[in-house]
């Protein structure tokens, strides 16, 4: 079976629950340039691979994955940041950075199928 619509693809689903945490996780950060770094690389992650899945070969859906898993690994670093500057609490960072590289891992096979 063909998956017909990218909302059927699982790392998509993924991707937009991160973005839904990552949203709530740092709704209340006073520094608003942070906030919107975070917020819209998180956003970027699911957008690519929308917007990929819809374009009419599969070497643009890869183009757009490739721009999925930069913004999944810059979401990632700046939740490493966040850590190590003792803004996010250490067991709230691993769980989100675990999505991350879980996220990673099912855009490389998409990648490389």
């Amino acid at each position: 079976m063909t998956v017909q619509r990218f909302e059927d693809l699982k790392v998509w689903q993924k991707s937009r629950v991160l973005a839904v945490q990552i949203y709530a996780q740092f709704s209340e950060i006073r520094d608003f340039g942070f906030r919107d770094q975070i917020t819209r690389a998180s956003v970027s992650i699911s957008n690519n691979i929308a917007e990929g899945f819809e374009r009419s070969s599969n070497a643009d859906f890869k183009r757009f994955l490739y721009f999925s898993l930069a913004s999944n690994s810059e979401v990632r670093f700046m939740l490493y940041l966040f850590e190590r500057l003792n803004l996010l609490k250490c067991d709230r960072a691993k769980v989100l950075i675990a999505d991350t590289n879980e996220i990673s891992k099912m855009l490389y096979a998409f990648i490389n199928q």
